[in-house]
Order: structure tokens, then sequence, then C-alpha cells
């Protein structure tokens, strides 16, 4: 047996109904219990407590990785707002811009069509003065026709001498046209 073991044992009630002092000072025990003591603290010391230290200060150093990391991830994140706020604030601005060109597109297009309308309505009111002048021609023409056609009956009439149709058309015509046709222009 141990003499450790042996004297810690000698030092124990000797039954169990005797009690322990725990208070008492006893020398014997003392002195072995300080050497246990100093024997396990170095053993801890020389074998668990730098292990223990070690898992501290990596512990420590993980949690200063983190928080540094946790800085420069809010960094980041602080940065890709400011560049996104940068992006929204540049397509609001664009797309303002687009607004205001599709605006100008839709007016240059109105003025545009406006003008070609007034252009159309020019050229249909030009087209209906023409066909209006032509059309006033032919009944010109054809109120000289029947002029003649009466001149010559009224004629026949007063001379009651008969000519022939076509030498008196001729006479009246030739008189018809030197007379001056006056225009009454409309507008």
């Amino acid at each position: 047996m141990h003499p450790l073991i042996f004297t810690l044992l000698q030092h124990a009630p000797a039954a169990a109904g005797e009690k322990v002092n725990l208070l008492s000072l006893k020398g014997g025990l003392m002195f072995w219990t300080l050497i246990i003591f100093l024997l396990l603290f170095g053993i801890l010391a020389k074998l668990v407590f730098p292990k223990i230290l070690a898992a501290v200060e990596a512990r420590e150093k993980a949690l200063e990785d983190a928080i540094e990391g946790a800085k420069r991830d809010r960094e980041e994140a602080a940065r890709i707002l400011s560049e996104h706020r940068t992006q929204l604030e540049s397509a609001r601005g664009e797309a303002q811009k687009l607004i205001v060109e599709g605006r100008q597109v839709g007016e240059k297009l109105r003025a545009d069509m406006i003008e070609e309308t007034q252009q159309q309505q020019q050229a249909m009111l030009e087209r209906a003065r023409r066909e209006i002048e032509t059309e006033k021609q032919r009944a010109i023409s054809e109120m000289r026709r029947e002029a003649i056609d009466l001149a010559i009956a009224g004629a026949s009439k007063v001379i009651e001498k008969n000519l022939d149709d076509q030498s008196n058309r001729k006479i009246v015509e030739s008189f018809l046209s030197s007379i001056p046709v006056t225009e009454t222009k409309r507008g």
C-alpha cells in the first residue's frame, strides 16, 4: 500500500459513529495535503494549464476574429448599401430622362401629325378649288353652247331666213369668244 494512502487511513475516523472535526488542525494531515496539492498543482501546471490557456486564447482569438469579421461585414454592407442607393438614384435619373425624352418624342410626333394633317387639308382644298374651277369652266362652256343654240333659234325667227346651222354656229361662237369672260372669285 502506498504510504500516502496509509497515512490518510490512519487519520480517518476509526468507526463510522465517530465525529470528524474538519476544522481541527492536525500537522501530519496538513503536511500531506499540502504536498499532494503542490504535486497536483505542478502536474496541472505542466500538463493541463497550458492546454486550457491555449484553448482560452484560441477562443479569445476566434472571438476577436469574429468581431473583426463582423466589423468588416458591416462596413462592406454599408458600402454596398451606398452603392445601391447611388445606383437607385442613377436609375431614377435615367427613368426621369426617359420620361422627358418620351414626352418630347410624343410632342414632336403630335406636332408632325398636326402639320401633316394641315398639309393634307391644304392639298384637299387645292384639289377642291381645281375641281370647282374645272366645273365652272364646263358650266360656262355649257352655258355658251346653250346661249349659241338660243341665239341661233332667236336669229332664225327674226331673220326667218334659213341659214345652215354650221355657219350660224361659227358666227355666234366667234362673237361670243370676242366677249371677255368676267370671273367672280369667291374665297
